[in-house]
C-alpha cells in the first residue's frame, strides 16, 4: 500500500528487512519486486480470469490477487495452495471478506488454465509505443522484456585490489559480475560504473560532482583525484556520504552554484531523471511515470547543465549523464550546447548489460 502511495519498494524493503528473518526478508523482496516488475502481466491475467477491468476492483483485492498470481505463475518457492490461502487471509485481514469467494475462483482458474501473456504487457502501452518510435520495435520489446528480469549483481573494485570472490570480469574497467556480494567492495550497476571513466580524470583534476548522492560515482572518482567536491540538493542524502571524507556542499543546481566561474577542470552532472533505464531495479517507476512528466524533468536538467557549465574551466570537460532512455532527457537536453558535445554513449537494457544509461562528453 505504501508503494501505491508513492514510496520506493527498495527503500521500504531495507527498512522492513530488519524486522524479518533472513529467509522471510528474501521472500518478501522477491514477491514485492516481482509483482511490480510483472504488474501489467498480472493485471492482464486478472482481467482474463475475472471478466472485470482492474479499475473496478478495490485496491486491497487487486494487491492480494497480484501477489498470489505472481507466486502461482512465476515463483516456484511457494506451493500454490499456500500462496492462495495467504492471499485469502490477507483479504480477511483487510476486512474484504465479501471478496474472498471471488478471489478464490480467480486464483483456482489461474492454477488450471494456461493463458499466453503478450510481451507488450511488461510496460505501459504508451511507454512501449514511445520506445518503438524512439528506437525500433525489436529494441523496444527487448527493453520491455529486460524490465521483467531480476538484475544481475556487479561490484566495483579499487585499482590494484584483488577481484571479488567468484567475480567475472566485464568490459567496464574494474567492474565484476558476481553471484553473491563480496563484503570488501560496494555493489554498483555496470551501467553506472561506465560513466566516471568518461571524465578522463587525472590525479590533479579539480573535480565537482554536481548531483552526487548517494555517492557511488563520487567514490569511484576519488580513486583517481583527491581534489573533489560533492554537491547535492538533499542534506539527508549528503549526510550519507560523510564516510567518503570529501567536502560536501548542499547546493540546488537548478540555481546558480556557489563556486567561482571556471573553478573545475572536470564536472559530472549525473542529473535527476525519470529512471526508465533502471526499471529492473526500480519497477514501480514504469507504473507511475506519465508522458507529461518528461518535459518537467528536461526543464530541470537544462537548468542544472547550464549552471554546471558556468563553473567549468576553459578547456575543461563535463560529463552529462542520466539513467533514462528518453531522448527528451538526453539528446534533446545536450543539443542546447551544440558542437561542444564531443561524443555520446547509450546503454540499452536487453542489448547491453545492466541498467540503461546515456552520457555526453562536453568540452
Amino acid at each position: 500500500m505504501r508503494v501505491q502511495a508513492g514510496a520506493y519498494a527498495s527503500e521500504l524493503l531495507i527498512e522492513k528487512s530488519t524486522q524479518l528473518e533472513t529467509r522471510d526478508a528474501g521472500l518478501a523482496a522477491e514477491i514485492t519486486l516481482g509483482v511490480l516488475r510483472r504488474q501489467g502481466q498480472l493485471d492482464f491475467l486478472i482481467e482474463q480470469f475475472s471478466g472485470r477491468p482492474i479499475e473496478k476492483l478495490d485496491v486491497e483485492v487487486l494487491l492480494a490477487l497480484r501477489m498470489a498470481l505472481y507466486q502461482v505463475r512465476f515463483l516456484d518457492r511457494v506451493p500454490h495452495y499456500a500462496a492462495i490461502n495467504d492471499s485469502l487471509n490477507l483479504l480477511h485481514a483487510a476486512r474484504k471478506a465479501s471478496a474472498v469467494a471471488f478471489a478464490n475462483a480467480i486464483l483456482r482458474k489461474a492454477t488450471d488454465v494456461e493463458v499466453e501473456i503478450p510481451t507488450g504487457h511488461a510496460v505501459p502501452a504508451w511507454l512501449l509505443e514511445k520506445w518503438i518510435g524512439d528506437f525500433d520495435r525489436e529494441t523496444a520489446l527487448k527493453i520491455a522484456a529486460a524490465s521483467l528480469e531480476v538484475p544481475r549483481l556487479y561490484q566495483h573494485i579499487p585499482p590494484g585490489a584483488e577481484p571479488p570472490f567468484g567475480g567475472k570480469e566485464t568490459d567496464v574497467p574494474q567492474c565484476f559480475q558476481i553471484d553473491s556480494p563480496d563484503p570488501r567492495y560496494r555493489i554498483q550497476d555496470i551501467g553506472s560504473q561506465a560513466i566516471v571513466p568518461l571524465l578522463n580524470l587525472e590525479p590533479g583534476s579539480r573535480f565537482l560532482d554536481v548531483c552526487a548522492a548517494p555517492g557511488n560515482k563520487t567514490s569511484q572518482a576519488l580513486e583517481t583525484t583527491p581534489h573533489l567536491i560533492a554537491a547535492d540538493a538533499s542534506l539527508p542524502r549528503l549526510k550519507g556520504m560523510k564516510a567518503l571524507g570529501v567536502p560536501l556542499v548542499m547546493a540546488d543546481a537548478t540555481k546558480q552554484l556557489p563556486f567561482a566561474a571556471g573553478a573545475f577542470d572536470r564536472i559530472l552532472v549525473d542529473a535527476p531523471c525519470s529512471g526508465t533505464g533502471t526499471l529492473a531495479h526500480n519497477p514501480e517507476i514504469k507504473w507511475r511515470l506519465t508522458a507529461g512528466d518528461l518535459p518537467r524533468f528536461a526543464d530541470r536538467q537544462r537548468e542544472i547543465l547550464k549552471n554546471a557549465l558556468a563553473v567549468l574551466a576553459p578547456g575543461g570537460l563535463l560529463v552529462y549523464s542520466t539513467c533514462s532512455l528518453e531522448r527528451e532527457e538526453n539528446e534533446q537536453v545536450t543539443a542546447d550546447v551544440g558542437d561542444r558535445v564531443q561524443h555520446e554513449i547509450r546503454r540499452i537494457p536487453g542489448r547491453d548489460a545492466g541498467d540503461g544509461f546515456y552520457a555526453a562528453v562536453i568540452r
